[in-house]
């Protein structure tokens, strides 16, 4: 998914995805677009600095299907069955600080 794509499918209300079903993409009440690793609530955002380069691969972000919905945080569950691994504690996500 493009990153066009990825917030014109979040502000639709629908459910993304990065890498698997562990990561959500979702848009705070500052407008940023951030990627949350559920079971930890560790968070970066979309894309770099710039706002422009994604944080993630085009490939790695999709939506949810009807039974990722219901929910099995953290399974490999991905369109294309390549789910990347998840390291204990969600390694390469970062916590967020102070969240206004």
């Amino acid at each position: 998914m493009t990153l066009d794509e990825i917030k014109a499918a979040v502000d639709a209300g629908q459910t993304v995805h990065w890498a698997n079903t562990g990561y959500i993409v979702h848009r705070d009440r500052l407008g940023q677009y951030l990627i949350t690793y559920v079971p930890n609530g560790s968070c970066i955002g979309l894309t770099d600095w710039s706002g422009h380069r994604l944080n993630g691969k085009e490939a790695e972000f999709f939506i949810a299907r009807s039974e990722d919905a219901a929910g099995n945080p953290g399974s490999q569950s991905r369109p294309d069955r390549q789910g990347r691994g998840v390291a204990p504690g969600g390694a390469g996500a970062f916590p967020l600080g102070r969240q206004l």
